[in-house]
């Protein structure tokens, strides 16, 4: 596991995960799942659930990162598989989450930040964010900030708290992008 750097001023650090975070992991996914629109689930998972998660993205290779602060675990991130598919092998989907007392603090930009830092190094060509609700300013502001692109608009494909939700997909190339064939390694 690579370790981050603590952010000086922040009150925080970002490091890889471990399984000792997965509670808050949880509790943080919960609130988002039970009180707003950026997950589509309906129902929290539990923590043995999350833990499966947690497992199946380490076991790939990929990275997933807590932000720790003095009250434990504020924020995660992680990069999973965009699409099972072969052709979709350097193509990763983000995931950020941050626990609601902590919003406003740097930890969702500072999560991403180093979390497209870590793919681009692991090789990956793109980057998707598939954002919950066309009026998430939050998370479509911090993906434009760090360098994603508006590639569309689903109308209306979920259906969360008696309405319509809209998702919006973003995009970041990573590293040489798509100027140059990747390694067929992968």
């Amino acid at each position: 596991m690579k370790a981050t750097a603590p952010s000086a001023s922040s009150g925080f650090d970002v490091r890889d995960a471990r399984v000792e975070d997965l509670s808050y992991v949880q509790r943080i996914y919960a609130h988002h799942v039970l009180n707003g629109l950026a997950s589509f689930e309906e129902q929290p998972p539990d923590l043995p659930e999350m833990t499966r998660r947690y497992e199946a993205v380490i076991a790939l290779g990929l990275p997933y990162l807590v932000a720790v602060g003095a009250g434990g675990v504020q924020g995660y991130a992680y990069a999973a598989p965009y699409r099972p598919r072969p052709a979709y092998r350097f193509t990763l989907e983000d995931s950020v989450y941050v626990d609601e007392a902590a919003v406003g603090q740097g930890i969702g930009r500072e999560l991403l930040s180093l979390l497209i830092a870590r793919c681009t190094e692991l090789g990956y060509r793109q980057l998707l964010a598939v954002i919950g609700d066309s009026g998430n300013a939050g998370s479509i502001g911090l993906h434009a900030a760090l360098g994603f692109e508006r590639a569309a608009l689903l109308r209306s494909v979920g259906f969360k708290f008696g309405r319509w939700v809209d998702s919006v997909i973003m995009q970041k190339a990573l590293g040489p992008g798509d100027s140059t064939p990747p390694s067929l390694s992968r």
